[in-house]
């Protein structure tokens, strides 16, 4: 069983394939990504820390990777689940395999698995913790880590993945933005400083009067993984930005962390939403947006009901009818569940970083 890989997921649904990666054991719940691009910007998106990605799409690997699609220093998946692990690319452009970027981020993972199976196992059943071992191979062995393993639900992750100190990015002067790093993406980044932003980034658990202390124009809050019901740090940096009237927007968790902020509660979703094609559709002007999606916990539809009197719905998920966009009434926020930065996946809702610099020009 030299090249074997386990797969057993909390239920005791067991899987068997090949072991590609580093050789080892990793932990995590495990979750599924229907993009059928964009393999590397997934893999080192920060929101998936701790979690065990299934790629549904059958060729994984087959256009190499390269170092300038990484959307963080490194990946941030615990470890990969696919049924095509392609080493040999096509892709003149590519730094190296899949393999040897594997190996260099110490990456364990199991191919050759039936994933269309697991997807549809873990549809039914919903998100749930999971292992993946190249060595251990006893039922037994792996169920004993496994139960080591926590939950999502309760987990602070946001500071796990944020930056450790405060760093500039961008060239703009036109406007200071400050931007509250619970797992940010570079691609959300680079959509503000193609804008004109100045941008700080800041450790997730900095206190709101250190960040007011640069004199921001506007505050963001980013995406991130974890439960957000944890981070009372920051709710309470939302609340007394709410309170100053600062522009402030939320992508993801900084959506979840705004909701919170104003009463609203969030939850575990059954599944989550990941992928490139989630149909989202804007209430205020009426059009859809095809959107790129990560996150496993959401807003409250009935608590954002009762708090009709505070927010706003602005987007709405046309799959489901999960709450995908609120705006605080009478305080100059908003928010999204989804990326508008889109990287991998269509581009449609840009025009949100354009709204936040209008937001921010009325404001100053």
């Amino acid at each position: 069983m030299e090249n074997t890989a386990s797969l057993l997921l909390e239920d005791g649904t067991l899987y068997r394939g090949r072991a590609v990666g580093k050789k080892g054991t990793t932990t995590g719940e495990i979750c599924f990504n229907t993009g059928m691009t964009g393999y590397q910007e997934i893999f080192t998106d920060p929101s998936y820390y701790g979690q065990l990605l299934v790629a549904t799409n059958a060729h994984i690997g087959n256009y190499g990777t390269k170092d300038a699609d990484q959307e963080s220093n490194g990946i941030k998946i615990a470890g990969l689940i696919c049924k095509n692990f392609t080493v040999p690319y096509s892709r003149q452009q590519a730094d190296q395999s899949i393999e040897e970027y594997f190996q260099q981020e110490s990456l364990v993972g199991i191919a050759d698995v039936d994933t269309r199976a697991i997807v549809k196992h873990i549809r039914h059943r919903g998100a749930m913790n999971a292992i993946i071992s190249s060595e251990h191979h006893e039922v037994e062995k792996l169920q004993a880590l496994l139960d080591q393993v926590p939950s999502m639900k309760g987990l602070e992750l946001a500071s796990k993945v944020s930056t450790a100190s405060p760093y500039d990015y961008g060239e703009g002067t036109d406007r200071k933005v400050a931007v509250f790093d619970f797992g940010v993406k570079r691609n959300i980044l680079d959509c503000m400083a193609k804008r004109g932003c100045q941008l700080r980034v800041f450790p997730a658990q900095t206190s709101y009067e250190e960040v007011m202390a640069w004199k921001p124009d506007g505050l963001f809050f980013s995406n991130g993984p974890g439960d957000p019901a944890p981070m009372t740090y920051a709710v309470e940096a939302a609340q007394k930005a709410l309170s100053d009237n600062v522009p402030l927007f939320g992508i993801c968790l900084g959506h979840q962390i705004l909701a919170l902020a104003v009463g609203i509660d969030t939850f575990k979703m059954h599944n989550g939403h990941r992928g490139i094609n989630h149909p989202v559709k804007n209430i205020v002007s009426g059009r859809c947006e095809i959107t790129s999606q990560n996150h496993g916990f959401g807003v409250l539809p009935e608590s954002v009901e009762a708090n009709r009197d505070v927010v706003e719905i602005t987007h709405i998920n046309l799959n489901d009818e999960s709450v995908e966009g609120i705006k605080v009434k009478g305080k100059p926020a908003f928010s999204v569940q989804y990326h508008p930065e889109s990287s991998p996946g269509p581009h449609d809702s840009r025009y949100l970083f354009d709204d936040f610099i209008q937001l921010i020009d009325q404001n100053k």
